[in-house]
């Protein structure tokens, strides 16, 4: 068996990563590492949760005699006092070889009996005063957090991966984890139905507007024509002449009379 390569870093703090709660928003604990040598080292940072933590920067070149600060942020999560934590991070690093290579390549390819590491493990914390009243609402606030926070996890927490670390692998619960899922899935059946209901008033509204417009200019053009017609109906002009059909006399007055007038020519020529 290779003989395990001893760190060159200096890292702080040096066996545990501490974080204070409450943890229904994200919190943020950091990580210094330091090159004393001459020599420039490669570093890379690993955890057993990647999906609960973001790393920045999680790898990276450091200089002989500098150093770096790396910031490490855990996503909401609800927070059990009496839960036993196993979240576990490492520190891989190796001095920077001669030659024309990638890091990527480099890391790769490299051999676990090159490597050196260190391992921190995650101790989550609540201020003192708060441990006894603030449990329950810390549980009910960190679940909203969870699910809204879900899109949000950084994609640069690196995972183990198969360099030989054998650190615990973290195991979420299954019945929370399958809650989150419900609670998601129904949030999201709930919002595309409220926006299928926005978009049906909508449609409802444009109608109900286009509707009383158009009833708005027929009941106006209808007035208009109908105010026409009446005056035109009623107007007349006082100077004009009368209507024809009130100057024609009915032809049978005309006979009637020229009768009349023929029956007294010959009624008076008997009497005379």
């Amino acid at each position: 068996m290779a003989t395990k390569q001893p760190q060159l870093l200096v890292i702080e703090p040096l066996n545990e990563l501490k974080f204070w709660g409450p943890f229904n928003t994200s919190v943020s604990s950091h990580m210094r590492l330091t090159n004393p040598t001459d020599y420039e080292i490669l570093f890379k940072i690993k955890t057993t949760a990647p999906k609960k933590y973001c790393v920045r920067p999680n790898c990276g070149t450091l200089e002989p005699k500098s150093t770096i600060e790396i910031t490490i942020i855990l996503q909401p999560f609800i927070f059990d006092p009496n839960e036993k934590n196993k979240h576990k991070f490492m520190v891989q690093s190796m001095i920077k070889p001669e030659g024309d290579f990638t890091v990527e390549q480099l890391w790769k390819e490299v051999s676990p009996d090159q490597l050196m590491d260190s391992k921190l493990r995650c101790v989550f914390e609540l201020p003192v005063d708060n441990n006894q009243g603030l449990t329950q609402q810390i549980i009910s606030q960190a679940t909203t957090a969870l699910i809204s926070n879900e899109s949000t996890i950084a994609s640069d927490c690196v995972p183990f991966g198969a360099s030989g670390a054998n650190l615990d692998d973290d195991k979420p619960d299954p019945a929370l984890y399958n809650a989150a899922l419900r609670e998601v899935k129904q949030l999201r059946e709930s919002e595309s139905a409220l926006r299928q209901q926005i978009l049906q008033l909508k449609e409802q509204l444009l109608r109900t507007r286009l509707t009383a417009e158009a009833d708005a200019k027929e009941q106006q053009t209808s007035l208009s024509s109908g105010i026409s017609s009446s005056s035109s109906l009623q107007y007349q002009n006082p100077y004009s002449p009368p209507q024809l059909a009130n100057q024609q006399i009915p032809m049978v007055y005309v006979a009637i009379a020229i009768a009349m007038a023929v029956f007294g020519l010959i009624l008076g020529k008997f009497v005379l």
